[in-house]
């Protein structure tokens, strides 16, 4: 095949992937729509074992640290089981979430790009699902120890059934978002928003805003607590220089 048919056909698949506005439109209502369809199918499964998953999973960082819970709203137990299925079915669906979003975006990606989509699905949901772990063993069992700790101990600390919830899903919520660092550093190298050099000269700053967020975290005044956090936020940060830098280097080849 000639070099001038190569072109030809270049231009064929380029004018082929175009979409207009209306299209894109379409595309996007469509990933939602599965999306949501994958979100209920996981909430149903996780209200099939709601029990075993609050009495088991859910309530043992309470049990450890000896924090007693009240429901203290009418029916309070019941819309709380629901909010529970529903977050279970959006952690469940994570890698069906994941999937739509790349598949939204693969118009923009080059021929070459879009045979990575299964993998980056895949390590995507890994770094999710890793956040949500590291958040349940290590970074509840230090909050929820110092916040059953802290006080008189002529004041009894009883929490409410709603609040503690609340606190485990921000927790375990929030380190899933921050353990997709690499993933995020993948599509701002490919847009061209950040490099490597750039991420190697903020890396003291970046190391001062881990530590702080660490600091937060981790409330008590434990600092072997907030260095238990600490690391593993700042390999995360390495990590995505990493990626950020093979990713540019294959965009040189190119």
């Amino acid at each position: 095949m000639s070099i001038d048919e190569d072109k030809l056909i270049g231009e064929s698949e380029e004018k082929g992937s175009e979409m207009t506005f209306l299209q894109h439109l379409e595309e996007l209502r469509w990933r939602v729509v599965y999306s949501a369809i994958g979100i209920l199918i996981g909430t149903i499964v996780t209200w099939i074992f709601i029990d075993f998953l609050v009495e088991n999973i859910l309530l043992i960082p309470a049990k450890s640290a000896n924090i007693h819970l009240q429901n203290l709203k009418p029916f309070g137990q019941l819309f709380l089981f629901m909010q529970i299925a529903i977050i279970g079915g959006i952690i469940l669906s994570i890698p069906n979430i994941f999937f739509q979003i790349w598949k939204f975006i693969t118009p923009a990606l080059k021929k070459s790009e879009k045979n990575y989509i299964t993998l980056i699905v895949f390590f995507s949901s890994i770094c999710f699902l890793t956040g949500v772990a590291f958040a349940y063993f290590i970074m509840l069992p230090l909050t929820l120890k110092f916040a059953g700790e802290f006080g008189t101990s002529d004041i009894e600390n009883n929490f409410a059934i709603a609040e503690y919830f609340s606190i485990i899903i921000s927790v375990m919520l929030g380190a899933a978002v921050v353990f997709e660092l690499p993933m995020l550093s993948f599509l701002l190298s490919k847009l061209g928003i950040i490099t490597p050099q750039i991420m190697r000269k903020f890396r003291k700053h970046s190391i001062i805003t881990i530590l702080i967020f660490a600091a937060i975290l981790t409330p008590g005044t434990d600092p072997v607590a907030q260095v238990l956090l600490a690391i593993p936020l700042t390999l995360l940060y390495e990590i995505s220089i990493f990626v950020s830098k093979v990713f540019q280097k294959k965009e040189e080849i190119d």
